[in-house]
């Protein structure tokens, strides 16, 4: 007999595992997502373009745990709950609801980077590998027994959005791999010690402020970790915004010995570090614009 679910889903990951499940003919009896925020930049895929593709039943309530949802939900009496990068806390009604369990889909290798924009986190941290995670929802966010996991490389360059796109295509490489023994009921259940990770909360645009008295590498991974469809990292020259969306690491140019700070030099602009250690910048912007070198008449300035 097909397995029947009911999935909250979003964002890309929402739309490959969705459809990996579809693929192994799990009937999916309702969909969940989110209205597109006309504030945000929508890069991604649409679960319910997909869906509404589909014919299956959508619905994008404001409140997910909303009485009327849930009882929506409980009178399909799905054998299983799917949660793939679904942006809200799922409460204990609606977990309490599939008989066969509620899963969800989680872009690191759990327990380490539990909580908010995991694959942020990872490359901000200067991780070397992350991943993705299927995992028993339980009412402490991510912390219900593991299923699977699939790892992914994190390259010394690679930008968040180059990281989840690897994560991305693990998550459905794994579920794909862990849907038939899920269905068949003979998956095995490994429990987290959640004393080997940690929780990590949202980011907000100004969290991306640099700090140039960190070290070089620091600097480069929060430059790495929020560069654009992220807000980007950014730093103030006087009252100017100037965002830093692409830096490497040059480990045989000498600092100039001054405060950290940006100087433009032959053609190009590095940064001095806290550590003594140079960046040069690739790519940035002053509030939408090139930033004009005349700014740096006095050869540096140091920033705000």
């Amino acid at each position: 007999m097909t397995a029947t679910a009911v999935v909250f889903a979003y964002h890309n990951v929402g739309v490959r595992c969705l459809s990996v499940l579809l693929g192994q003919g799990v009937r999916v009896l309702l969909v969940v997502t989110h209205r597109d925020n006309p504030g945000e930049t929508i890069w991604f895929d649409s679960v319910e373009a997909l869906a509404r593709s589909r014919a299956l039943p959508v619905i994008t309530p404001a409140n997910a745990n909303d009485p009327a949802v849930v009882a929506q939900i409980r009178a399909l009496a799905p054998e299983f709950l799917f949660s793939f990068y679904y942006r809200n806390m799922l409460g204990p009604e609606l977990l309490a609801l599939p008989r066969r369990g509620a899963y969800n889909m989680h872009g690191s290798l759990l327990p380490k980077y539990r909580g908010r924009v995991p694959v942020n986190w990872a490359v901000i941290m200067g991780e070397r590998e992350t991943g993705a995670t299927l995992h028993q929802m339980v009412a402490k966010p991510d912390a219900g027994g593991i299923v699977d996991q699939e790892a992914v490389p994190i390259g010394a360059d690679d930008t968040a959005a180059e990281v989840f796109a690897k994560v991305v295509a693990a998550a459905e490489q794994m579920l794909a791999r862990a849907l038939p023994a899920l269905i068949a009921g003979s998956a095995r259940i490994t429990p987290q010690n959640l004393g080997q990770g940690s929780y990590y909360g949202g980011r907000k645009p100004e969290d991306g402020r640099i700090d140039w008295a960190k070290s070089a590498r620091e600097v480069h991974d929060l430059v790495r970790g929020v560069a654009p469809p992220y807000p980007g990292a950014f730093t103030l020259i006087g009252t100017l915004t100037v965002r830093i969306l692409r830096t490497r690491l040059e480990p045989n140019r000498l600092a100039r010995g001054a405060a950290p700070g940006l100087y433009f030099e032959a053609g190009s602009y590095f940064a001095d570090c806290g550590d003594g250690k140079v960046l040069r910048i690739l790519e940035l912007e002053a509030q939408g614009g090139p930033l004009d070198p005349a700014a740096f008449a006095d050869g540096k300035i140091t920033l705000a």
